[in-house]
């Protein structure tokens, strides 16, 4: 595992907590690519596209904490209340319309976890992005005052799962174990 860069552009690293300082932190290619090409979907318009992959971040960070990469609907929902909301929203206005798009997205992603308790085809589609060679790159959302409602509202979702899906791996994911050697069993799995 190798330090990558967040669909913002900056590293994913994090100051190294007490418990763990001989070690640095990790980062996931595969787990980069997949959150590069949502933003580059995004840069490129494709909404429904976009929206597909960037829905199923939850339920891929849920299975991915599971040793049977297990994710079922109260798992995603938590995840959602957990990460979509940035910890600086409680305190402004913003906070009313993070909680609104965690709902929705949560109600989009308990229909898709009430289905299959193993997402599978969204971790294939995760462990896939370990063949791709292109570099990492910044994310760019374009002005959503000139977008109709509808694709204002996707880039919107689409942006606050991938900034969660971003703060989840630095300040979770790169230090569980479990996520890590999930991560580790799906780069070695055909």
């Amino acid at each position: 595992m190798q330090d990558e860069l967040t669909p913002q552009g900056a590293p994913w690293t994090q100051p190294l907590s007490p418990r763990r300082t001989g070690s640095a932190t990790s980062s996931s290619r595969m787990f980069a690519s997949y959150l590069n090409d949502i933003a580059q979907l995004l840069d490129e318009q494709r909404w429904e596209a976009a929206q597909h992959e960037a829905v199923d971040l939850p339920r891929i960070a849920v299975a991915l904490a599971d040793p049977q990469l297990r994710c079922s609907p109260e798992q995603a929902d938590k995840w959602c209340e957990q990460w979509i909301r940035p910890p600086e929203a409680d305190r402004d206005a913003q906070g009313l319309e993070f909680e609104r798009l965690r709902r929705s997205v949560a109600e989009r992603i308990g229909q898709l976890a009430a289905r299959e308790l193993v997402p599978m085809k969204a971790l294939r589609r995760l462990q896939l992005r370990r063949h791709v060679r292109t570099p990492p790159r910044g994310f760019r959302p374009p002005r959503t005052d000139s977008l109709p409602t509808r694709e204002a509202e996707t880039r919107e979702m689409c942006s606050a799962l991938l900034e969660a899906a971003g703060r989840w791996y630095a300040r979770s994911a790169c230090h569980d174990p479990t996520v890590q050697a999930n991560l580790a069993r799906l780069a070695v799995l055909r």
